[in-house]
């Protein structure tokens, strides 16, 4: 499952066998986001470092990709409920949630600005998430039958 307003290079596979060995509910991709702003050290007013756009210093985020196993319908109420405030957190207080780390490529799209970003990606055929299929012999199938 995916959010679908952001695009990255998380490898499905390892993901998908991530969730499968860790048995829970629920996996999501936990990501570090660039910080929005370059980040200053300072000692005593003197600059002693600056590092333009390092990986945010607040931790891992939600990256909005998900392996979800037939479970986690029970933990979902109605169709109106928000998937971060009721299901995600239901799936936690439960224990049922792990997170794979993606230390790779991933940008949101909630910006004009990100939106610019990916498509300038894009133009000079540099867009980490672009999956050429002829080449790509493992993408992962999709199996509607799986029982977890």
């Amino acid at each position: 499952m995916t959010y679908g307003d952001g695009l990255s290079n998380v490898d499905i596979n390892a993901l998908i066998a991530f969730h499968n060995r860790n048995k829970k509910y629920a996996t999501v991709t936990a990501v570090r986001p660039l910080a929005r702003f370059g980040a200053i050290e300072l000692e005593n007013s003197v600059v002693k470092n600056f590092i333009e756009k390092p990986k945010t210093e607040s931790g891992w985020v939600n990256g909005g990709y998900f392996v979800l196993s037939q479970k986690v319908m029970k933990y979902i109420n109605s169709c109106n409920e928000s998937w971060e405030t009721g299901p995600l957190p239901r799936l936690v207080n439960e224990n049922k949630l792990v997170a794979f780390k993606h230390e790779d490529f991933w940008q949101p799209m909630d910006t004009l600005r990100e939106k610019q970003i990916l498509c300038d990606l894009w133009d000079k055929g540099k867009a980490p998430w672009k999956v050429n299929i002829n080449k790509s012999k493992n993408i992962y199938p999709l199996n509607r039958n799986a029982q977890q």
